[in-house]
């Protein structure tokens, strides 16, 4: 996740390479088609490079080839400055993703705390700007980790927001630079929210802040990307379809720690 709408390019980003059998990931919004898991890889490695151009220092987590889903690391940590959360899915498949992540956090030399039961909470529900921190509420998350995020996280502002029609929050509304939210507002309670962007496609809601002024989206969303550069933000655009094609999007695929 990105713990906070500005960090500093000298950061460290976490990911996790596509194993092996990738193209048995779970889907359950996309429309279903086969993975070329060859592409997905080489994919990868843009997005990858990506982050190293942005000044980010890329640290690979620990293989997991026997979980399709585990390239998606976002969801089995959470980092909050020296805090590192580690996640409970909602869906049991994916839960030994965090072994890896785990491992990873404690390198960095992070506090690990963890979701416990019967709390679930999957890291791409989490979107944290400023000191509010918005969590979806839905298939993957649940009430009692939202509850239990809150009491780890202090006196940070927690909001829950119902989500539908989408694997996860940041499936459905990410945020730029400046703390603006941006998204789709019919997959997101947006009674709780202080405004919302409408994007130009729904992949436009999918934004990982790089820097003060900079963001990396997905290929797939280039009338949102034109718009932002028109507003004066610098936009990196990587394809990221094979993905896509899993429910994934750029933000779950890293894990920035400023």
């Amino acid at each position: 996740m990105n713990p906070a709408t500005g960090p500093n390019a000298a950061g460290r980003a976490l990911v996790r390479e596509p194993g092996p059998r990738l193209a048995e990931g779970i889907v359950t919004h996309a429309v279903p088609r086969p993975v070329d898991a060859a592409l997905a890889a080489r994919q990868h490695e843009a997005y990858v490079a990506a982050l190293r151009s942005a000044g980010w220092q890329v640290r690979a987590v620990a293989p997991a080839d026997d979980l399709p889903d585990a390239v998606f690391i976002e969801d089995a940590l959470l980092v909050f400055g020296d805090l590192a959360i580690l996640g409970r899915s909602g869906e049991e498949r994916r839960r030994d993703e965090v072994a890896g992540a785990e491992q990873a956090a404690r390198e960095l030399g992070l506090r690990v705390e963890r979701i416990e039961a019967p709390g679930t909470l999957d890291g791409g529900d989490v979107l944290a700007v400023g000191d509010t921190v918005y969590v979806g509420r839905g298939d993957r998350t649940n009430e009692e980790g939202i509850c239990r995020l809150a009491h780890l996280l202090g006196g940070r502002k927690v909001v829950p927001v119902d989500i539908s029609g989408c694997l996860h929050l940041k499936s459905a509304m990410t945020a730029l630079p400046d703390g603006e939210l941006i998204g789709v507002p019919d997959m997101v309670d947006t009674s709780v929210l202080p405004f919302l962007r409408v994007v130009q496609e729904p992949e436009g809601a999918h934004v990982v802040v790089l820097g003060p002024d900079h963001v990396l989206m997905s290929a797939s969303a280039p009338r949102t990307a034109a718009r932002l550069a028109e507003d004066g933000l610098r936009v990196t655009s990587v394809d990221i379809s094979e993905f896509e094609a899993l429910d994934g999007c750029v933000t779950c695929l890293s894990v920035l720690v400023p």
